[in-house]
């Protein structure tokens, strides 16, 4: 089913338990038990879901424990195109998304019909899609890729052979820069990545002249000129905690900033600005943030709203995503 036909199915009600958030956990957990299942949570849900979680991790991470989880239930606490490559890769088990609205910008920027267009207008070339797009996207594809294997995918392919590479195009750009290679890029983007302000960056920067920053290469191309590192969420995850130094300033969702606080309580982590902030800097993605915990729970209690696709488009979209999972 698609996207909409899934909304339509389940239609939204405002979920409603009067559970405190130590009853919503203690049930979370016992549910969880009772039908064994699996909590999966991205680094850009909020704390309180990142907490509860069996795994949290980055998008090549999360799509690694969904493809060998042994759980009979995978509760996604991320977006829609991360519960859609879970079943992707796990049709047999029933796959929970807490919040159907929680959908993707960058997803939504790459229409299947018109990328259907664009890849005919390039024929020849091998494509290379970023995991953040439709199951309908990775169908069209020769290949995923992640943040963290991005580099490494585009190495793999032959020289002499053209590269399609959507939809992110600042990522696109990025891997151009790296790799040297001439990739052909379809021109989408992330709302919160691509809002970040490169002169408040500065200007924070100037507050903190010793801190470092650490930029998702989502982000434009003139904020990852001045970073002093550039790399997937997990990586940069990594990085924050071997690096000597004791200020960073993060440019990516702030929902990461918890994991690097609990692994190096020691340091000081700033969240970079948008160019819309006025007194927080407030770099949530809206659609990550619709998750709860009370919605996790009433997901896992109902057993609903379940990822649901055409075996078909399953298919083919499940052979790209082998091909990344191989290579990583």
């Amino acid at each position: 089913m698609t996207i909409t036909e899934l909304q339509e199915k389940y239609k939204k009600t405002e979920p409603v338990t009067n559970l405190t958030d130590d009853q919503l956990k203690e049930e979370i957990l016992r549910l969880k038990k009772e039908k064994n299942a699996v909590i999966l949570a991205h680094y850009y849900q909020e704390w309180k879901i990142q907490e509860i979680a069996d795994y949290v991790g980055d998008s090549l991470g999360l799509s690694q424990q969904a493809a060998k989880t042994e759980a009979d239930v995978i509760v996604f606490a991320g977006v829609h195109f991360m519960a859609e490559t879970a079943k992707i890769l796990s049709p047999q088990k029933k796959v929970l998304l807490p919040d159907l609205d929680a959908g993707c910008s960058l997803a939504d920027s790459c229409p299947a019909d018109a990328f259907q267009k664009f890849k005919d207008a390039h024929p020849g070339h091998v494509v290379v899609s970023y995991v953040n797009c439709t199951a309908e996207i990775k169908a069209l594809s020769d290949i995923i890729c992640t943040s963290s294997n991005a580099k490494k995918i585009i190495d793999s392919i032959p020289q002499e052979t053209p590269i399609i590479f959507a939809p992110d195009v600042n990522l696109g750009r990025y891997l151009k820069k790296v790799t040297g290679r001439d990739l052909v890029l379809w021109d989408g983007a992330c709302i919160v990545h691509d809002s970040f302000s490169l002169d408040k960056i500065k200007s924070l920067q100037e507050q903190h002249p010793q801190a470092k920053i650490l930029a998702h290469p989502e982000c434009s191309h003139a904020i990852l000129e001045i970073a002093d590192y550039v790399d997937s969420t997990a990586k940069m995850l990594d990085y924050s905690q071997k690096d000597a130094t004791s200020t960073y300033i993060v440019v990516t969702e702030e929902g990461i900033l918890h994991q690097m606080r609990k692994a190096s309580p020691e340091k000081l982590f700033l969240p970079a600005p948008l160019v819309t902030y006025t007194e927080c800097a407030c770099g949530e993605c809206p659609y990550m943030r619709l998750n709860t915990l009370e919605k996790l729970y009433l997901c896992l209690l109902r057993e609903e709203p379940a990822i649901d696709l055409d075996e078909d488009l399953r298919l083919k979209a499940l052979a790209p995503i082998q091909r990344m999972l191989e290579l990583s």
